[in-house]
C-alpha cells in the first residue's frame, strides 16, 4: 500500500479538491447534507469572512499516490484563546477515508503546524468562529443531518480515539414533534412573565426594523452576552456581526424571528431564530447554486417547504434566564409553526452541560436526536 503524503491546500485547483473530496466521500449517503461550494470557499476568503482578520488557518490534503483521501483545516483563533487564556490549535473540515494511517497523518500535520505556532492544545472539529458547524458525530448516524451541522461516518470517533484523542466536551440535538396548540404550561408562563418582567413580543418588519432600526445589531449584541460563558465562546466582532446581518438574516422568513423586549425601554432580552429544514433540497442540489440550485433553495426556503424547522438558536439575556422568556418565544412560534405545515422541529447542537436550554423543552414531546464530541489532545 502507499504511504499517505499530507500536502498544502494552495492552488485554487488544490481548494477545488479540498470542497469535492467531501462531496464524493459522501456521494449516495441518505443522512449527509452537502454544504453549498459557494459557503465553503467563501470561509477562507478574507474578503468574505470577517473571523479571519484574528484567525491563521492552514488548509491540508492527504493523497495516496494521485488520489485525495482526506482533507482538514488547521485553526488558531487568537481572539477565543486570549478570552479564554488558552493556546489552542483548532482543527476542522476533517474527513477522511476508514483509514486509520490517513486520520493520523491529517491530524499530525494541523499537531505540528499548532506547535510551530506556540500551541500546547488541540482540539475539534470546530470552526473558524462559533457561526461554524461543531462537534464529530458520536451518536445519530442513522438520521438525517441539519443545514448547519456536520455529518460523518461511524467510523471517524473510532479512529480519532484510536489514535489518542479524548473527549473534551458534547454536544446534543432534540428533536420534538411541535404540538397542535400551545402546551398549558407555556401559556401560563407566558402570561407571568409578561407581567412580571414587563416584556412583550416583538415581530420585525423586514429590512426596515433590520437596517434602519438596528434590531440586527440588537440581536447580535444579546448573543453574544449570551453565549459568552460557552465552551471556546469569543465575541463577534463588528465587522463579523455586519457581516451576518447583511447576509444571512435578509434569508430568514420574519414569521419565524421572535424577539422579547421590555416595555419601557425596548430592550432586547430574548430572541429564537428558526428556518424551514431544506436538507432534502440540499441533498438534491449537492453544493452547487447554478444553473438551477439557487431557485430549488428559493423554493424550499420561501414557498413549498419539508415537514421541519430547524430551531437554529435561541439567547436570553443573562439576567432573564430562567425567568420564562423562552416560554414566551414558543407561545408565538408554535402557532406559526403550525400554520406554515411544519411537522417537527430539531434544535442546533447545545452543550451537554447546558441545562437551562434542555430544560425549555419539557412541555414538548421530544428526544435526543444526534450527539456529537469536541475531542482533545495535548501537543
Amino acid at each position: 500500500m502507499q504511504t499517505v503524503e499530507i500536502r498544502e491546500v494552495v492552488t485554487k485547483a488544490d481548494m477545488k479538491k479540498f470542497i469535492y473530496f467531501n462531496y464524493k466521500l459522501y456521494e449516495g449517503s441518505p443522512y449527509a447534507v452537502p454544504d453549498l461550494y459557494m459557503d465553503v470557499e467563501n470561509n477562507f476568503n478574507p474578503k468574505k469572512n470577517a473571523g479571519l482578520e484574528f484567525c491563521d488557518v492552514k488548509l491540508f490534503l492527504a493523497y495516496r499516490g494521485n488520489e485525495v483521501v482526506g482533507r482538514i483545516a488547521g485553526i488558531i483563533n487568537h481572539r477565543a484563546n486570549k478570552t479564554w487564556n488558552d493556546k489552542y490549535v483548532r482543527f476542522g473540515w476533517i474527513d477522511f477515508i476508514d483509514d486509520i494511517e490517513v486520520c493520523r497523518s491529517l491530524l499530525k500535520a494541523v499537531e505540528d503546524w499548532g506547535r510551530d505556532k506556540g500551541m500546547t492544545d488541540i482540539h475539534g472539529p470546530l470552526g473558524i468562529t462559533d457561526m461554524d458547524p461543531e462537534g464529530m458525530l458520536i451518536e445519530g448516524f442513522d438520521r438525517i443531518g441539519t443545514m448547519s451541522t456536520i455529518y460523518n461516518y461511524p467510523y471517524y470517533p473510532k479512529l480519532m480515539e484510536a489514535i489518542g484523542y479524548e473527549k473534551g466536551i458534547d454536544w446534543i440535538e432534540m428533536r420534538m414533534l411541535i404540538p397542535k396548540t400551545i402546551p398549558e404550561k407555556f401559556k401560563k408562563i407566558g402570561d407571568i412573565v409578561k407581567a412580571r418582567s414587563k416584556v412583550h413580543i416583538k415581530k420585525l418588519n423586514g429590512k426596515d426594523d433590520l437596517f434602519n432600526k438596528g434590531y440586527g445589531q440588537r440581536v447580535f449584541n444579546l448573543i453574544n452576552e449570551a453565549y459568552a460563558p460557552l465552551y471556546g465562546y469569543s465575541e463577534m466582532t463588528e465587522r463579523q456581526i455586519e457581516q451576518y446581518v447583511k447576509e444571512y438574516l435578509p434569508m430568514v422568513d420574519m414569521r419565524m424571528v421572535t424577539i422579547v423586549e421590555t416595555d419601557d425601554t425596548n430592550e432586547v432580552v430574548g430572541v429564537g431564530i428558526s428556518m424551514p429544514s431544506i436538507v432534502r433540497t440540499l441533498q438534491k442540489v449537492k453544493g452547487r447554486l447554478f444553473p438551477f440550485g439557487w431557485l430549488r433553495l428559493l423554493n424550499a426556503l420561501k414557498w413549498h417547504h419539508e415537514d421541519g424547522v430547524e430551531l437554529l438558536l435561541v439567547a436570553v439575556k443573562p439576567e432573564y434566564q430562567n425567568k420564562g422568556i423562552n416560554s414566551l418565544l414558543f407561545c408565538d412560534l408554535i402557532p406559526i409553526f403550525n400554520e406554515m405545515g411544519f411537522k417537527w422541529a430539531e434544535t442546533n447542537p447545545q452543550l451537554e452541560t447546558n441545562s437551562k436550554g434542555q430544560a425549555q423543552w419539557q412541555y414538548i414531546e421530544h428526544e435526543i436526536a444526534k450527539r456529537r464530541r469536541c475531542y482533545k489532545k495535548s501537543l
